[in-house]
């Protein structure tokens, strides 16, 4: 079977995969998300915290849950990372230096992963599971909840109330989060990635010699690092290393696990707003945009540029040779269009168009289908700002979903979808500039650029993902990136959380034949060329300095 049939093949098996999971797994969790009922655990957690579950939030309330917890989540990661050295089941391992610990604290939290540091050399078990794992899970269900908030803000009318964060991010971990990837875990597991708590041990090699190696939880941080788009590898090499990823079917299952909720949170979408014709109407944008981008980055690394490549099939430097240049591919785009980071080749290693593609589908804020809960709320601020372009070229005031988007809303979608690209472009630029952070570049010219603008591009999007020539563990990056991972996270919430409130203010406008239909094709194409259009204005630039000129050199 040849290299592009394979990759065609495995990617119309995801799409059968995802497609049966779409309608149960959306439905579920508009149940989970409506529901007035608590379970008995979650009753406990409730009283432990001191929250009253049936209190409901307006949108100030609901930001200082979001906010305060995730502070005392970054507090107390980076004083686990700190006390590593004294804590039981460190491997031996040191204590994190503050600079890098202070990072690595805001990137779990942020859900962002990014890794300056080699996993299986510097963490230990008890802050691997009791630390790096548990944020894998909370700030997913805060993700879910900030969009299930904005729901709400369409749903509801004549109110200010958006729900409770504290019960929509209980219900997120106990209801959706922990028994999927508990099942998940168990597949991985059974397939070969492993499941321990081993020391650090020798393992013989081939040629003579030998290697130390230490194991893990691996399996289990593993489903829950794809299925919440953490990215957060145990190992160094992420998900191209055989403990992590091991076959060519764990190698789909991950991908099936990363696009498994931000897909089917379109169907949850439908179902709370009452139109399942809306949430189609989201599906089929972000998938339209997740299949152009496969299909482009396939092309780029499957393209022939010389006898080399013409004999290997293809650009397969930096690529795992179990899963071949097609999964790659198709892993490179699901990881990069969510806010993953997880990787099963390095992307430094791509053809300079194909790093660009990365590049290019974090830049979009990464909503095709985006990380979960962050790609929803990204693409239906998309859709406000798509209908308010629409109301300019029919000089009429823009509708959606029943709610008239005057200048309040659009000054807080503005507002959205610029915070990430000054966050990366003024970062790019200072590190460019100045000659401690141009030192940490591996190579020069284009791809040198390549690899700071792919940096705070994954960090203000919170992706993770890195080039891996750029040596991130400095006092500079390891500081601007852990402030850019915390602004590209909490400043977009605000604006959504924002607007939220102000929709779920307004009364219900009656729909007319003047009326924008948001849930027909014309529309669809109106949001990807928005999404599309005003990305290429904002970074085309950078990327023209960066793997353009790389890729056309």
């Amino acid at each position: 079977m040849s290299p592009v049939l394979a990759g065609v093949l495995q990617l119309l098996a995801l799409m059968a995969a995802l497609a049966l999971a779409y309608v149960p797994l959306g439905n579920y969790m508009a149940r989970v998300y409506s529901s007035t009922t608590h379970w008995r655990v979650e009753k406990w957690i409730y009283k432990g915290i001191g929250a009253n579950p049936d209190a409901e939030m307006r949108w100030p309330a609901y930001l200082r849950g979001v906010l305060a917890f995730s502070l005392i989540g970054v507090l107390f990661l980076y004083a686990l990372q700190r006390l590593q050295g004294v804590l039981p089941g460190s491997l031996g391992f040191a204590s994190i230096e503050a600079d890098q610990a202070f990072n690595t604290a805001v990137s779990f939290v942020t859900n962002t992963n990014w890794q300056s540091y080699y996993g299986e050399q510097a963490m230990g078990h008890v802050v691997q599971t009791a630390g790096l794992a548990v944020q894998n899970f909370v700030s997913a269900a805060v993700g879910i909840a900030v969009a299930v908030a904005l729901v709400r803000g369409f749903a509801r009318s004549r109110t200010g109330e958006l729900g409770n964060f504290w019960v929509d991010l209980v219900r997120g971990v106990t209801r959706v989060l922990v028994p999927i990837a508990a099942v998940a875990a168990v597949v991985l597991a059974a397939c070969g990635v492993i499941q321990n708590f081993s020391g650090i041990h020798g393992v013989g090699q081939f040629m003579g010699g030998s290697q130390e190696w230490n194991g893990g939880a691996v399996a289990s941080q593993e489903a829950i690092k794809e299925l919440g788009t953490n990215g957060g590898g145990y190992f160094n090499a992420n998900s191209a290393h055989p403990f992590e990823n091991p076959t060519p079917f764990t190698n789909l299952f991950e991908i099936f696990l990363i696009l498994l909720i931000p897909f089917s949170l379109t169907r949850t979408f439908g179902v709370m707003v009452g139109s399942g014709k809306q949430g189609y109407a989201i599906l089929v944008t972000m998938a339209t945009i997740w299949l152009g981008f496969t299909a482009l980055m396939m092309w780029t690394e499957f393209a022939h540029h010389g006898p080399a490549l013409d004999l290997a099939g293809g650009a397969t430097e930096g690529k795992e040779v179990r899963f071949g240049i097609g999964a790659s591919s198709i892993f490179a785009v699901a990881t990069t269009l969510t806010s993953t980071g997880a990787v099963d080749s390095f992307h430094s290693s791509f053809t300079g168009l194909g790093g660009g593609i990365t590049m290019l589908g974090m830049m979009l804020g990464e909503i095709a289908p985006g990380g979960v809960g962050s790609g929803l709320y990204g693409m239906l601020v998309m859709a406000v700002i798509a209908v308010f372009i629409a109301g300019l070229m029919v000089g009429r005031t823009p509708e959606y979903l029943g709610k008239k988007i005057g200048t309040r809303e659009i000054k807080f979608a503005a507002c959205y979808i610029l915070v990430t690209p000054a966050l990366v472009l003024i970062f790019t630029t200072a590190a460019m500039a100045l000659p401690t952070p141009g030192n940490s570049m591996t190579n020069s010219g284009a791809h040198g650029f390549s690899e700071i603008l792919y940096a705070y591009t994954s960090a203000a999007n919170n992706n993770g993902s890195a080039f891996a020539g750029l040596n991130a563990d400095t006092q500079w990056f390891n500081t601007t990136l852990g402030i850019t991972m915390l602004l590209g996270r909490f400043l977009p919430m605000v604006f959504v959380l924002a607007l939220a409130g102000s929709l779920a203010q307004q009364k219900p406008v009656p729909v007319t034949t003047g009326t924008l239909r948001t849930d027909k094709p014309l529309f669809t194409g109106l949001l990807v060329g928005a999404v599309l259009i005003i990305t290429g204005l904002t970074y085309f630039p950078a990327l023209a300095l960066g793997p353009l000129a790389e890729g056309l050199a």
